[in-house]
């Protein structure tokens, strides 16, 4: 059997990998160590977040499923920053993890032309230079035309817990420990990264009525800009905090931490620290916030996060009797650390193609990232670009003025990472530009040009963007007469001195209510909409300001460098700029500018020699 693409790993990436090769006829291949583990949550039982929650509404406009996944699934929905401006609020759901991994199991189950097979990938075959196919643990071969490789944590997978050491990409599932040698046989350079998890708590054994109660909004907040059914109850997750006997608790064991005494070799996520790194590095904070989330409806375990950590285990129990409510927790499993190996991901081009072994592409943890969304991200483009490539398409490449996902890809091939790299919303120039609420508008036209969308949610997308069409010139022609004006200024007193002037122009006032005047006007839109159009009237003059940066920007991206260009030993640029010009190879003046340490008089240097090497601008 010859399939198409070959996906190595189940996780997030590894599905939407899978299912965007799917959309586009592609015959696929999904391998997993285990069948009952796709889509599993590893770490924390939540989708979304500041910056995340953007990212999954752009896949849900890319046609992917996380989020439609995350809106069946979900048991708390929270919208965070509200109090903030609408650039920086994002979504975030508590999820049922069982049925998280249940339903994605049944999206992949019926997506067309993909079969999943338990086993594990060992080596990668290739013929001048061009992967061909991929050798199987239990024997055997499977031949194929691309291949992408989305193995998480579980690549040379190691756990820690204190002294305690075993092999295995989380607990309770073996590492794969033979493809990074296959890997750097084919050029690919490796290195390794640590991460790590929570103790897991039984939830009867902790003391809920003194802690503080977090419950989630309503009406919920959701990912997807289709709807969704879902009957599942909403529940709440409670606060504590840990305080000075906790850290002492910690200090007393630090001797006795993997991380510490040096066992630990990989380099750790900044923005996602352990508990004893929190209290080394922030030694003047007297106490750390807790986030007691439950991991499921029928599951009795709680993930406390906030509490990472890889210390011995007599230390783990020591520290949770200090903190207020887990005095008598139970331990279900106790937190540890998990190195493995990732590639630098300067080895990649924008398609997430490896440069030296044609057909290879690389999506998730394995390029140095952290978490389920930025994953996801990377396998939906990856497979997108893997069926593209084949059928000598061109490259499917989101800008950073189109996504949050052509930030996240642009920032790992140009810059590289030297930690697991988390996104938020600070590393967009753009971020007006990029809300959670107009992904959809941003992307859905972009996705059907490349064939991801299916008929049904190409009209429903398309239905979307004539009713927000429809209400833009409705608020832009229809002017206040006096009985409006009268109506209005009883239910929002502020709104004075509005006869005449046109219905834009007083939602744009800051304590104008867009819902109150839609009523009053007798115009109706979905909430969606209301929200969408609102955001775009009030700050219409800073994302003006916005386009006209993005412009200027779109002017170096324009300006492509020749696939033929050298750059070491180029006159005038630094051994340094060389250096990293010659491993980026950039595609376009735009993206040379973001490499690190490249100056503006080398970017001018840089320009003179394109022109002179046949540059297209």
């Amino acid at each position: 059997m010859t399939l198409d693409v070959i996906v190595v790993g189940a996780g997030h990436a590894g599905c939407e990998a899978a299912l965007a090769a799917s959309r586009l006829g592609a015959r696929v291949g999904l391998v997993t160590l285990r069948a009952d583990r796709i889509a599993q949550m590893s770490c924390n039982p939540a989708i979304g977040g500041v910056a995340k929650g953007h990212v999954v509404r752009e896949i849900d406009a890319l046609g992917g499923a996380m989020a439609k996944v995350a809106d069946a699934t979900g048991i708390q929905f929270r919208r965070l920053n509200t109090s903030r401006g609408p650039a920086v609020r994002s979504t975030r759901a508590q999820s049922d993890a069982a049925l998280y991994r249940s339903a994605m199991t049944d999206v992949i189950a019926s997506a067309p032309g993909v079969t999943v097979i338990e086993d594990e990938v060992v080596d990668l075959t290739s013929v001048d230079g061009r992967v061909t196919g991929v050798s199987l643990s239990r024997g055997g071969s499977l031949a194929c035309r691309a291949v992408i490789i989305t193995t998480g944590t579980f690549l040379n997978g190691l756990c820690h817990v204190g002294s305690e050491q075993f092999t295995g990409g989380r607990v309770g599932d073996a590492a794969a420990l033979r493809l990074s040698s296959a890997l750097t046989r084919l050029g690919v350079a490796l290195g390794r990264f640590k991460t790590g998890t929570t103790p897991r708590l039984a939830a009867d054994s902790i003391a809920w009525d003194r802690l503080e109660v977090q419950h989630g909004d309503e009406p919920r907040p959701r990912f997807s800009f289709d709807q969704v059914p879902s009957t599942l109850p909403q529940v709440p997750c409670h606060i504590t905090h840990t305080d000075a006997a906790t850290h002492a608790v910690i200090r007393s064991g630090l001797d006795r931490s993997p991380l510490y005494c040096g066992t630990i070799v990989g380099r750790g996520p900044r923005y996602c620290p352990s508990l004893e790194d929190k209290i080394v590095r922030f030694s003047d904070k007297e106490s750390h916030q807790i986030f007691l989330e439950p991991e499921g409806l029928s599951s009795d375990r709680v993930y406390p996060n906030g509490l990472s950590t890889s210390l011995p285990k007599d230390v783990q129990d020591a520290f949770l009797r200090t903190i207020p409510g887990l005095e008598h927790a139970r331990v279900l499993q106790y937190g540890y650390a998990v190195e493995y190996d990732y590639a630098q991901p300067t080895q990649l081009d924008a398609r997430l193609m490896v440069k030296c072994a044609l057909g290879l592409f690389l999506a998730g943890q394995i390029n140095g990232t952290s978490g389920y969304e930025e994953a996801a991200a990377q396998g939906l483009m990856a497979g997108l670009n893997a069926v593209r490539w084949l059928g000598g398409e061109a490259p499917a490449v989101l800008g950073r003025d189109q996504a949050y996902i052509g930030v996240l890809i642009d920032d790992l091939v140009t810059k590289g990472v030297d930690e697991p790299y988390r996104l938020f919303t600070s590393r967009s120039e753009h971020r007006l530009t990029l809300r959670e609420t107009n992904a959809e508008e941003r992307l859905w036209q972009v996705a059907d040009g490349w064939r991801l969308l299916s008929s049904e949610r190409r009209e429903a997308a398309a239905r979307r963007e004539a009713e927000r069409s429809s209400l833009r010139a409705a608020l832009a022609e229809r002017v206040v007469d006096a009985p409006l004006a009268a109506s209005l200024a009883l239910s929002i007193p502020a709104l004075t001195n509005i006869q005449g002037q046109r219905l834009a122009d007083v939602i744009r006032r800051p304590e104008a209510d867009p819902e109150v005047v839609m009523r009053a006007a007798a115009l109706s839109a979905t909430t969606d909409t209301v929200q969408l159009v609102d955001e775009d009237i009030k700050y219409a003059g800073y994302i003006a300001r916005e386009a006209k940066q993005i412009e200027r920007m779109r002017e170096l991206e324009a300006f492509r460098l020749p696939a033929s260009m050298t750059y070491l030993n180029a006159p005038g640029l630094s051994r340094e700029v060389q250096e990293k010009l010659a491993s980026v190879q950039p595609l376009s003046l735009g993206q040379a500018s973001r490499i690190p340490g490249m100056t503006p008089a080398a970017l001018a240097l840089l320009r003179v020699h394109a022109h002179r090497a046949g540059a297209e601008s």
